[in-house]
């Protein structure tokens, strides 16, 4: 495959041979990048003497190691490790020969340095076989020049230039040569059966240093005269700072100065707990600015949505009709609460801001929106904002919305210290960044056998088309079908949380088709099978954006791995498959009854997202969607009274346990096709898979998460 470079001839930078002895194929910017703590990572490697710059994700010491830069941010979903494997493939470099860094934000050479929408990979995967296959070719044409031959002649592999005699020469020993050379403008990529790297399993690179505690995320961040700071807010949404007393605060031991801003106090000290003893130390005065809500009043409000005149996104046909016309209509109603991150690493983050710039250095999933949000409010310019992301401890949305940062910056700005903000686990529960509670009404007609017609009608807080995805299944499936969706806004702050759009929809519909085919007396995956096939004669339709074929075989696949029809007895399955995130998606949950109790023993979940990059790392994304998606499915429940949140630590909010984690089995469909989105897509199925499953095993529907709001599944 040939494809052009798009890395720019302006973007390499010659170096003479007498520059020394190695070979950045990146850009200048990150010749300062490499920390030292990286030889802490494979210290059986030893460093090279010098390295030198040229393009954005490859540096080549001079004693063969070679530097590969991740640029998105690392969120426990393996892309430090999986992105530089797809370089390095096509490099053709040896893989234990390679050392891994974390690069900044730089607009310039990298697209996209996002973590979201499990779009990392497929965003990328382009761009990344280019910088491989375009720094190969400069080596091979070093080559070439100095033995004398075409280049066409010579091959390459684990990061040496083959001689059609035999004859070898390391990436090293022609990097210093490969710098005088333009990239070209167009290069061979790799076929698929040519891959030696890609879909073998690989260790995370990080995990030495996440095993030993060495310094990896945000809260490990140490610069010299840096200051600690805390922050008193809001008791509720709603209120506003009237005053405050900080005398008290100012007598802890360590405490350096007190400031507030923006309707906030910070805490500034010498360390993490002066800052803390120093906030609880204050006093203050709130008043209430707007409405202080309540989570009853919530789902009133979403309750009166639910049957108004709504937007409607979509309409196929004449669902009116249909209905008219049916047999039968089923109809149900769908809730989900709000719910926090919880991220096991609360936010933080470091900022320094001098003359007119600010460096940035943290956990955050959106550097280049947070970056320029945070020029715009200090009015500098967007090049003087500096953000070097470190790996984080859980983000699942929450670390999309950067304000943490924008905090750290301000109170560096407004004492003129550097500044490492840290929130403290009831500052993360109770001021985040929800997911907003929702409710679905699904509406179906049956008539002579047949689904005619599907009506799906979202109310949503503060976010229509969340949760709502109108030309996803069973959009093209069902010939009359009709979404609508409506919101009402809140001054509760809403965003994503893991997999949004999708997270609650899944389980909503998904049981919904469950409980049609039991009153259509049909099997559930045949229901399914059956619509999917009729989905197939409008995939010319441009607003579909999912294969009905690649949805059937993961159906498929999962129903045989899980013995679909065949369980034994006292075993009860449930189904689910569903589209998200360009990737397919089918689980199926087993459930026991235990001491009169559903127990979740065993999830099947099989997976289409195109060429696997490492099995491993893929599976372990796999399992922990899975559970994931359990776990809030059955406990998590988050409300407001007032305007105050229901919880302010895991004392008093419900997280599955380990004991009562499912056995995951994990399957991948084998294709040649692009890498499609795999952080998420498991997530969603598994609300409906158990709720189904639960119904064969005691004979209950269940409606509304979390399933077992006071109950508790035996583990």
């Amino acid at each position: 495959m040939t494809k052009n470079t798009e890395l720019g001839r302006r973007s390499f930078m010659k170096v003479s041979a007498a520059a020394g002895g190695g070979i950045l194929f990146g850009f200048s910017y990150l010749a300062s990048c490499r920390s030292p703590e990286q030889e802490h990572f494979f210290p059986e490697l030893e460093m090279p003497s010098t390295w030198e710059t040229l393009n954005g994700y490859i540096k080549i010491g001079d004693n063969n190691v070679i530097t590969i830069y991740s640029p998105n941010p690392e969120i426990g979903q393996n892309v430090k490790t999986s992105m530089p494997m797809i370089v390095a493939e096509e490099l053709d470099a040896d893989w234990d020969q390679v050392l891994v860094e974390q690069a900044p934000l730089n607009t310039e050479n990298f697209k996209r340095q996002v973590a979201g929408g499990s779009q990392s990979i497929r965003y990328s995967w382009g761009d990344l076989r280019n910088a491989g296959a375009s720094a190969k070719a400069v080596l091979v044409a070093a080559a070439a020049e100095q033995w004398g031959v075409d280049a066409s002649t010579l091959k390459t592999e684990k990061s040496m230039v083959i001689h059609p005699d035999g004859q070898k020469l390391s990436y090293g020993a022609l990097s210093a040569a490969a710098a005088t050379k333009e990239a070209p403008a167009e290069v061979t990529l790799k076929s698929i059966e040519e891959f030696t790297l890609i879909g073998q399993s690989k260790g995370n690179v990080d995990m030495k240093n996440i095993i030993t505690g060495a310094p990896l995320y945000g809260l490990d961040t140490k610069k010299e005269g840096m200051s600690y700071a805390c922050i008193m807010r809001a008791p509720g949404f709603g209120q506003k700072l009237d005053s405050y007393d900080d005398t008290a605060a100012k007598t802890v031991s360590g405490v350096e100065e007190v400031i507030s801003f923006d309707d906030k106090i910070a805490v500034v000290a010498s360390s993490t707990w002066a800052a803390m003893k120093g906030k609880k130390a204050l006093t203050a005065q709130w008043s209430q600015d707007s409405e202080a809500e309540s989570s009853a009043d919530h789902d009133s409000k979403l309750n009166d949505l639910l049957d108004q005149k709504l937007e409607s996104r979509r309409e196929d046909g004449d669902v009116d009709k249909a209905f008219a016309e049916a047999d039968f209509v089923l109809e149900r109603t769908y809730a989900a609460p709000f719910l926090p991150h919880n991220c096991l690493e609360p936010m933080n983050f470091f900022a320094h801001v001098t003359d007119g710039k600010a460096y940035c250095e943290g956990p955050i999933q959106t550097p280049q929106g947070t970056a320029g949000r945070l020029a715009r409010e200090l009015e500098m310019e967007a090049k003087d904002v500096h953000v070097m992301m470190t790996r984080m401890g859980g983000g699942f949305g929450r670390r999309l919305y950067g304000g943490f940062m924008i905090e750290a910056a301000k109170i560096s700005k407004e004492t003129g210290k550097p500044i490492q903000l840290v929130y403290t686990r009831e500052d993360d529960m109770t001021e985040g960044t929800y997911r907003p509670a929702s409710k679905y009404k699904i509406s179906a007609s049956v008539k002579d056998g047949k689904v005619t017609g599907y009506h799906l009608v979202e109310a949503c807080i503060n976010n229509n088309m969340y949760g709502l995805i109108p030309n996803f299944f069973p959009a093209g499936a069902i010939p009359n079908l009709k979404v609508d969706t409506y919101k009402f806004d809140s001054n509760i702050t809403t965003g994503a949380w893991r997999a949004p759009y999708t997270n609650f929809l899944a389980s909503a519909e998904q049981s919904f088709f469950d409980e049609l085919a039991e009153k259509m007396e049909v099997d559930a995956v045949k229901l399914r099978l059956d619509l999917l096939e009729d989905a197939k004669a409008n995939q010319e339709d441009e607003r579909m954006q999912w294969s009905p074929s690649r949805m059937q075989e993961v159906v498929r696949v999962a129903s045989e791995k899980s013995g679909w029809g065949n369980s034994a007895s006292g075993e009860y399955l449930g189904f689910c498959a569903y589209y998200c995130h360009n990737s397919y998606v089918a689980e199926v949950a087993k459930v026991v009854m235990t001491d009169g109790k559903p127990k979740i023993t065993d999830v099947y979940c099989v997976v289409d997202c195109g060429i696997v990059i490492n099995p491993e790392a893929a599976t372990n994304l796999v399992e922990g969607g899975v559970i994931d998606g359990v776990g809030h499915a059955l406990y998590g429940d988050f409300s407001f009274d007032k305007g105050k949140t229901s919880a302010d630590n895991f004392d008093k909010y419900r997280l599955i346990r380990h004991a009562e984690a499912p056995k995951v089995h994990v399957h991948f469909i084998e294709n040649n096709l692009d890498p499609s989105g795999l952080g998420e897509p498991t997530l969603p199925p598994a609300g409906a898979a158990i709720a189904n499953a639960m119904y064969g095993a005691t004979g209950k529907r269940w409606y509304n998460q979390p399933y077992m709001k006071e109950e508790k599944i035996v583990g």
